[in-house]
C-alpha cells in the first residue's frame, strides 16, 4: 500500500486509474456488500476532473491568445494577458498533481483549438472587431503546445501612424505650457 500512497502523491490521475482497476478486480473475489463497479467509476471520475480542468484551461488560453493576436482593440488586452497567465498557472498546477497527463497535451491543444478559435471569432464579432479576412486568418491560426503553455504572447496589433494633430504640433513648436 505504500506504493499506492506514494503514487497518490506523485500522480493523482494515474493513482485513480490504478485504484479503479484494483476495485474492479477485487469485486469478484469478496462477498462484501460494496458496490464495487460504481466505487471504481467514482474513483475514475476524480481523475477525469483533472483532465477536464486541464482541457478547460487550454481552451481559455487559446481563446485569449487568438483575441490578442487578431483584435485591434487595446482596452481588453491587459485582461486577456492576465487570463492567459492565470490559465497557464492553473494548468501547471494540474500537471504537477497529475504528470501522467503530459503525454496528452498535444492532443488536448489540437482538440480544443477549433472551438476556442470559433469562440474568439464570436467574441470579436460581438464587438465589431472582425473583418472577413481576419476571420479567415483566425480560422487558419494554430498554436503550438509551447505557445499555449509557455511564456509566448503574440505581438500586439499594428497601429497606423498618423501625423501629429494640431495640439501636438503646437506643443512641439512651443513646448509644454505650465
Amino acid at each position: 500500500m505504500t506504493d499506492a500512497k506514494s503514487l497518490y502523491e506523485r500522480d493523482f490521475v494515474l493513482w485513480t486509474e490504478q485504484q479503479a482497476a484494483l476495485l474492479r478486480a477485487a469485486g469478484g473475489r469478496t462477498d462484501q456488500a460494496l458496490d464495487w463497479e460504481n466505487l471504481a467509476e467514482e474513483i475514475e471520475s476524480l481523475g477525469r476532473s483533472d483532465r477536464r480542468e486541464l482541457r478547460s484551461q487550454i481552451y481559455r488560453i487559446i481563446r485569449h491568445l487568438a483575441k490578442l493576436q487578431f483584435s485591434p482593440a487595446s482596452d481588453p488586452r491587459a485582461g486577456w494577458r492576465e487570463s492567459i497567465r492565470d490559465g497557464r498557472k492553473q494548468a501547471s498546477i494540474v500537471l504537477a498533481d497529475s504528470p501522467s497527463l503530459k503525454p496528452q497535451l498535444d492532443e488536448f491543444v489540437s482538440e480544443e483549438s477549433a472551438d476556442a478559435i470559433e469562440r474568439a471569432i464570436a467574441d470579436l464579432g460581438e464587438h465589431g472587431e472582425i473583418a472577413p479576412a481576419t476571420e479567415q486568418a483566425l480560422r487558419a491560426a494554430r498554436y503550438s503546445l509551447d505557445q499555449v503553455l509557455g511564456d509566448w504572447f503574440p505581438p500586439g496589433p499594428t497601429r497606423p501612424t498618423h501625423p501629429p494633430g494640431r495640439r501636438q504640433r503646437m506643443l512641439t513648436l512651443r513646448g509644454p505650457t505650465k
